[in-house]
């Protein structure tokens, strides 16, 4: 059959048993390890960071500096606090990359699109392999692929808008589950293969790292990326040969090449955005203005209303009347709350994944403040299990829609799963409290660990609790375009979460940040009630 299918009944039972089923899966299969490639790539940098520290990088500021001297530790404390930028900054593109890649399928067709989006992971990939084979890699050239990392994270915008095409609405739950909740697992398949793939030599050693990692058995990190790359290309090989364009997702199909550069086109208008915003976060005297804590506030509004506004004026002319539409969303009340309410999910549970691994380590690892080159010599081996939170997080996905399909409100659901999220995180908080303050902190690894899966399997069923509840609040033609920007939107905490640890790190107090996530949560949880749940809301979903 052609790649391009001008006919496309697949709400006619005759077509789609004949014809349309054994296409459908086929495209399915071929995405689902394209978007578990895109995330792994995407959030890849929450791991590269805690070993990054231990092979001893420093993107060459140490150079000159005398071990044990004020100057020198608030140099390693500053270097530190850097690597928390890297998964902010793949945070940033990656959300930023949503809102064009919402609208890619329309333009240049599901099979150009799939390929092309998964073969610009090659980039990162490379790039970091590159950059990870010495320990005196520039800053700014990891900030770079960090930025391009952000491919993976817009990815899955496009991503679940073409599989939508492909399935009637009675198995919609099925297939976009199946791609949603397989393609999440990217995070924890990366989690658990970068710490066996860096224990050998494939690729080389790692140059200049002290003492292979301070004496840790490894061989080479610029393993953690190289690994992605044969992978990647087989991805994008399936995905050339194997996927479609149809004319439901895409009304004027495209010839290959003419899809390809409309993709490539879109993207680059996100990644200029990105770009931009970057360069604000880590371009400028923050510091001197007394205003770095406040930084990420002021980039992040910048970076949202200047993809707006590229979407709106630079986008080609056959989709500006779409985006029209799609953008009224912007005044309606309820696309603001349940932004809100989405991001408390589906934004902790990536931003906690970009995190989790490079915190553990902070706190009970590099546990003595006064020397932060001093290792816990009865520390737990956090990547033996970091990748569980993820995994949970992404598997329970479905479960808060069943439940809520069960209950009969999503609202509900929704309602108890943050305040099981509002006790975890203060239940976290108070285990990094005890932590820090006792002379053997890994007693308390443990209890700190179950309480961070239970935060993850709470944000895990929030998500498909809230975006159960999407439909009964919108009308049908706002359905669509509000779970677009609300999914786009919320990506955001994969930028927030790791810049917010970083800076509570640095100070001393990462329980901190926990506690200001508790308070949000509290906030959802009350605009949830007033607006969704109670008796009297006039809104049942």
């Amino acid at each position: 059959m052609s790649v391009n299918i001008s006919k496309w009944e697949v709400e006619d039972s005759s077509f789609w048993e004949s014809t349309g089923k054994k296409i459908a899966n086929r495209n399915l299969w071929c995405s689902i390890p394209a978007l578990l490639l895109s995330f792994a790539i995407w959030i890849m940098w929450g791991v590269l960071i805690k070993y990054m520290k231990e092979f001893g990088f420093s993107f060459g500021m140490m150079d000159g500096l005398v071990a044990g001297t004020d100057e020198y530790l608030s140099t390693l404390k500053e270097v530190n606090n850097l690597y928390y930028t890297l998964p902010a900054i793949a945070g940033l593109a990656g959300a930023t990359l949503r809102l064009p890649n919402s609208f890619l399928i329309s333009l240049g067709g599901g099979r150009n699109v799939i390929f092309t989006t998964t073969a610009l992971l090659l980039i990162p990939a490379i790039g970091t392999g590159i950059a990870l084979g010495n320990i005196n890699t520039p800053y700014l050239f990891f900030a770079s692929m960090a930025l391009l990392s952000g491919f993976g994270g817009g990815n899955f915008a496009s991503s679940m808008s073409n599989i939508s095409f492909f399935f009637p609405k009675k198995i919609q739950g099925y297939s976009l589950g199946m791609n949603a909740g397989l393609g999440n697992l990217g995070v924890g398949v990366m989690q658990k293969l970068i710490p066996i793939v860096i224990t050998f030599s494939i690729f080389g050693g790692t140059a200049g790292s002290i003492a292979t990692a301070k004496g840790a058995p490894f061989e080479g990190l610029q393993n953690a990326a190289w690994v992605w790359v044969p992978l990647i290309v087989l991805s994008s090989i399936f995905a050339f040969f194997g996927m479609n364009n149809v004319s439901t997702g895409t009304p004027s199909l495209p010839s290959t090449s003419k899809g390809i550069s409309k993709t490539l086109y879109m993207v680059a208008l996100g990644l200029i955005a990105a770009a931009i915003g970057a360069w604000l976060l880590i371009g400028l005297p923050w510091d001197n203005w007394g205003l770095n804590n406040l930084a990420m506030w002021i980039v992040l509004p910048i970076v949202i209303i200047l993809s707006v506004v590229f979407m709106k004026h630079a986008t080609p002319s056959e989709i500006k009347t779409n985006l029209k539409k799609q953008f009224s969303i912007l005044g309606d009340k309820h696309n603001w709350i349940m932004t809100t309410i989405y991001t408390m999910t589906f934004g902790s549970f990536i931003g906690y994944s970009m995190v989790f691994p490079k915190l553990a380590q902070d706190i009970f690892v590099y546990s003595n403040p006064a020397d932060p080159e001093w290792i816990n010599p009865n520390a737990p081996n956090i990547m033996l299990w970091a990748f569980l939170g993820p995994i949970i997080g992404a598997l329970v996905r479905p479960v808060g829609g069943i439940l809520s399909d069960r209950v009969n409100s999503g609202s509900r659901v929704t309602a108890w799963s943050t305040i099981i999220q509002i006790i975890a995180a203060l239940a976290v908080a108070y285990f990094v409290i005890q932590a820090k303050e006792a002379s053997s902190p890994e007693q308390y690894w443990w209890p700190f660990f179950a309480c961070f899966m239970v935060l993850f399997l709470s944000t895990g069923i929030g998500n498909g609790s809230t975006f159960r509840s999407i439909p009964y609040i919108f009308s049908k033609e706002k359905a669509g375009p509000v779970l677009g920007w609300t999914s786009a939107i919320a990506a955001y905490g994969a930028f927030i979460i790791p810049i917010v640890f970083g800076q509570q790190v640095q100070a001393g107090h990462a329980e901190y940040a926990l506690y200001g996530f508790a308070i949000y949560y509290l906030i959802c949880l009350g605009l949830n009630w007033w607006y969704y749940d109670r008796k009297n809301s006039g809104i049942k979903c």
